[in-house]
């Protein structure tokens, strides 16, 4: 017979080993997850097969429907149509029943919120300025999708108040302004290094150059305001 000394010992051998068989268990399922991942992975590398004859498609060509296939990279969805947003080839995924595009080239951006571009301006109105979207920050030299005309409303020129649009300005200005409103795109201006980059003057039409806080002619000595980016004239984007 045990003492009573000795079932501390008893209580202790049993813990340990149910603590360990638990562990065990553990181990067991985390190898099965991975292993199931794994499986998953290679299934859907295995299945995703090129889509009928080796046909290229462009930009929104319809490339199949919601009813047959889900949406994939490079696709978008418009009233049950399934589009291409890539110049490339259609690839299906049986397993999933997904489709997708896979481009021959690399994608163009987008605009996003809170991006940076660069653009002209083509109109100035009592309440707004109009501007011809030219590039993103840090990928001008790359064509982007939808390319238009964004808004810059006289609230959204600087922090302090605007009485005139046309003295912050102009037609044909360089600006740098950021991206706030995707749906009505809107900009702002507000901030040091947001503004015009580039300017011309109204009288002789030559560039004009900074001079402490306007704009001034070389040429005829016109003095012109704007709103003016910290980097005018540097050409640094």
């Amino acid at each position: 017979m045990n003492s009573l000394g000795e079932k501390p010992e008893v209580e202790e051998e049993v813990l340990s080993t149910a603590s360990e068989k638990v562990n065990v268990a553990e181990k067991k399922v985390e190898k099965r997850k991975t292993e199931v991942t794994k499986t998953d992975k290679e299934d859907d590398h295995v299945e995703e097969e090129q889509h009928g004859d080796k046909v290229l498609v462009m930009p929104g060509d319809i490339i199949g429907t919601t009813e047959e296939f889900e949406a994939g990279a490079n696709t978008y969805n418009v009233r049950g149509d399934i589009h291409s947003l890539a110049t490339g080839f259609v690839m299906v995924n049986n397993k999933r029943r997904m489709i997708s595009v896979k481009p021959t080239t690399s994608m163009p951006p987008t605009i996003k919120k809170g991006d940076i571009l660069i653009g002209t301006v083509v109109n100035v109105r009592d309440s707004m300025a109009l501007v011809q979207i030219e590039g993103i920050k840090g990928v001008v030299d790359r064509q982007f999708i939808k390319p238009g005309i964004a808004a810059i409303h006289v609230s959204n020129v600087k922090e302090s108040y605007v009485k005139e649009m046309s003295k912050e300005f102009a037609v044909a200005d360089v600006v740098k302004a950021k991206v706030i409103n995707l749906e009505n795109m809107r900009m702002t201006t507000s901030g040091n290094e947001l503004g015009v980059m580039v300017s011309t003057c109204a009288n002789c039409g030559s560039t004009l150059k900074k001079d402490d806080q306007v704009l001034k002619c070389p040429e005829c000595g016109r003095t012109e305001s704007r709103k003016i980016s910290s980097d005018y004239g540097t050409g640094i984007i």
